[in-house]
Formats: C-alpha cells, structure tokens, sequence
C-alpha cells in the first residue's frame, strides 16, 4: 500500500532497506548461530547516519520523527531482530536525555550516539522488578557532590556492549515508585560492572547481561531531570520506544512472509505448487491482511505522535501489542508453510519465529499492554460521562 510518504522518507527507508539486504541478511544467521554481536553492522549503520534519525539536527542528529524511526526499523527488522534490537536499544537509551535531559547533558551524550560512536542501554528491569517495575530495589544515595548507586539490572539489551547507561534507582525508599530517579551512568565510571551473557532462544546477535553497580559513584550532574522523577521517566520512555518494537515485528513478519510466498511458489506437491491450493492461500492471506492492518496503526501511531500529544500511553501500547502478537502468528504460520524445511535451520522462517517471541515480552509484555489500554479505557469514558 502507499502510505504516502516523502520524498525524504522514502529514501530513508530504501537506505536503511539497503544496509539490511546487503549487509544484515548475509550474515544473520552466522550472527545467529555464533551468537556474535553485530559491532561491524552498527559501525555500518552509523556510516548511514541511520543513528542519527530521532537526535536534533542541533546536537548531530537527522531530526527526524517516531515515523521515520518507524520506517528504519521495519527496514533492518526484515532482516534480521537480533541487530534491530542492538540498534533500537540505542535509541532507547537516548529517549530520556531528548525528553528530559539538561543542555548539558544533551550537548555531552547526544553527539556521540547520533554519530553512532558510542552505544546506550535503557536498565530498568530487576529480578524482583519485570512487569512490576515500581519494585526496583537499585538505590541512589546523595552524598556530597555525587550519588552512590548499588544495585542490579536483569537482562539489559545492549550491557556490556554499549558505553552510556540510564538507570533507573531509588533516591527515597519510603515513596515508593515515586522515590525512583533516572541517572547516566558511563560504563568507565568505577564500581560499574556486567553478568554473563545471557544465551537466548531467539535474538542471539544481541547482547543481554546484568548491570552490576556496587558503590558506583556518579557526579551529581549525571542526575536526569530532578529526584523522584525516574518512574515518569521511565514511563514516557517506553511510550516512545513501544512503535519502535511494532516496527520490528512488522519487518520481521514481511521477511517471514516472503519467505512463505517464495517457497509456496516453488514447492510441488501433488503434481503442483502448494501455493495453488486453498489451504496454503488462506494462510498467505490472513498473513498479509494482518500485517498490512498492523502496519497501518503503526504508521498511524508514529504520525499521532509527531504531533506532540499530551498523552498517548494507549496508542504506543497497541502500535506494540497488535504488531507483535501478529508477527508471532505469521512467523508460525511461515514454519508451517515451509513444513519440515521450515523447522530446519538453514530456512530463515525457523530463526524468524524464535525472534518473534520476545517482541511479546520486552518493553512492557503484551498482557501488560492490554492493562495500560483497558485503564486508559476506563479512564476516557470515566470523563465522558
């Protein structure tokens, strides 16, 4: 479908479409098997400024919108999940010095990362702090002219790969959530350390590990906004970054039903191709239908948000939630087609739906999703009467 794009975000998606076939795909399932983390594809991607497209033409950047991230991601996400999560954590990571981050702050960090020269993590998870993510213990102490941080993040994309860290600590235990701050932490600061990596179903290009902070100490300046402000933080985040997922999901379905497409064309069976039989043309439909309407609330989504609304925690959980759980179905829909060559590893349709997994899991699980849109529900109907 055209969705009317422009001039320039046409050609910002056929770059980034071209960084992903030419130089993600060739080598995605090396990176899957090996588990390699792709430092040479985001070196790549830097060289096509595609780190620079959410960052203000002011400090580097391309200063472009949550759209035009849309469409780069969609781009490398046809390829392969694993490098688009390494490439999405950065922008992540980046969110809260845009929204929230002092001038200098900004004018320190954002440079860096649209030049892709450096890597950012996002650490809010904790083992006792998934889904509940008020629980987080991790603290922030003030003591002097610096915060003392201790505490551990659990499974934090881009950990011990990227150099800047926002976490997110407790500077007043009895507020609660209310008592969360977000920090920059460098991963040169002392009493910063990492867990193992963690080895994973799907993903596997992507670096997953604890963020060890035992007595981490941080100059007072490297606090975000002002203390108490980490859970809002942390929220408006995730609100922009939840269409950056959907996008994923959306170009790792497309690739998947390509590959269904292709191999039903060529597979006989019968005397015949698969795809001339009802059966397996039900299949592609539903696959194709689900992923064009996915696509356009993503697409619609990302334009909402360019126009700076006040609130659009809803929007940015369904831009994630219908995307995802569709990409789940098509890419085991794309194994079924291909039958048992589908189960084997060397189809891409196999890697494809063990990605799809955790685009249900991170950054706020699906079922997560539906508590936020069924609250907001709730909450707008509460006013109109």
């Amino acid at each position: 479908m055209d969705y009317l794009l422009t001039e320039e975000q046409t050609m910002l998606q056929e770059l980034a479409l071209q960084v992903a076939q030419e130089r993600i795909k060739p080598v995605r399932a090396e990176l899957d098997e090996k588990e390699i983390f792709p430092r040479d594809l985001m070196r790549e991607m830097a060289q096509a400024d595609l780190f620079g497209v959410i960052i203000p033409e002011e400090y580097g950047g391309l200063g472009l919108g949550c759209l035009e991230s849309c469409l780069v991601l969609e781009a490398i996400g046809s390829a392969c999940v694993g490098v688009g999560t390494t490439f999405a954590a950065t922008f992540l990571g980046a969110y809260p010095y845009l929204l929230y981050g002092s001038e200098e702050q900004k004018n320190r960090y954002l440079p860096v990362l649209a030049r892709g020269e450096q890597l950012a993590a996002f650490a809010l998870t904790e083992s006792q702090a998934g889904s509940d993510a008020g629980a987080i213990q991790t603290t922030a102490i003030r003591d002097g002219d610096s915060y003392v941080l201790n505490g551990t993040k659990q499974w934090i994309t881009n950990a011990g790969e990227a150099s800047i860290y926002t976490i997110i600590a407790l500077t007043d235990r009895t507020k609660g959530p209310r008592g969360a701050s977000a920090f920059i932490v460098e991963a040169t600061d002392p009493g910063i350390s990492f867990g193992k990596k963690e080895h994973k179903m799907g993903i596997r290009a992507s670096a997953t590990a604890e963020v060890i902070l035992q007595d981490c100490r941080i100059p007072a300046d490297r606090l975000i906004g002002k203390e108490g402000l980490g859970f809002i933080i942390a929220l408006r985040t995730l609100d922009y970054a939840r269409p950056g997922v959907g996008s994923l999901a959306l170009g790792l379905a497309q690739g998947a039903l390509e590959e269904a497409v292709l191999f039903a064309r060529e597979r006989q069976q019968f005397g015949q191709a698969i795809i001339s039989f009802q059966a397996i043309q039900h299949m592609l439909a539903n696959m194709a239908t689900n992923l064009e309407a996915a696509r356009a609330l993503v697409y619609a989504v990302a334009r909402y948000i360019d126009q700076k609304p006040r609130e659009f925690s809803k929007e940015g959980a369904m831009a994630k939630l219908f995307p995802t759980d569709m990409a789940m179905q098509v890419t085991t829909d794309a194994v079924q087609v291909l039958g048992g060559h589908g189960y084997m590893r060397e189809y891409p349709v196999e890697k494809m739906m063990r990605d799809a997994k955790i685009l249900q899991i991170f950054e706020g699980t699906n079922q997560i999703l539906r508590n936020i849109i069924g609250q907001a529900l709730n909450k707008e109907y509460t006013k109109k009467r």
